[in-house]
């Protein structure tokens, strides 16, 4: 019987490494948060993009979580311009299932 290999959140599964892993979630948080205060803001993505200080085209590219377009000082400059500051919290990784 072949194992399953299971793992704690899907960028574990598509990563190359831990540490590429460990970016990705926190591009993908930072892009939740950023999804999330658009929304509670009721912005179209033209306002959007004036309030974040992108164009309207990166702002689809956010809310559409195409992750791979943007870095984490993108994404930091982007909080920042909404009047937001990021925390990282620094954890000791889990152990990963085989």
């Amino acid at each position: 019987m072949e194992k399953i290999e299971t793992f704690a959140n899907p960028w574990d599964a598509i990563a190359e490494s831990p540490a590429e892993a460990a970016n990705l979630l926190a591009r993908a948080e930072l892009m939740l948060s950023i999804t999330e205060i658009i929304r509670h803001n009721a912005w179209k993505q033209a306002d959007a993009a004036i309030h974040c200080g992108v164009t309207q085209p990166r702002v689809n590219d956010l809310l559409r979580g195409r992750v791979s377009r943007f870095s984490l000082d993108a994404l930091v400059n982007i909080v920042s311009a909404l009047g937001y500051r990021v925390h990282f919290d620094v954890k000791k990784m889990e152990a990963q299932a085989a």
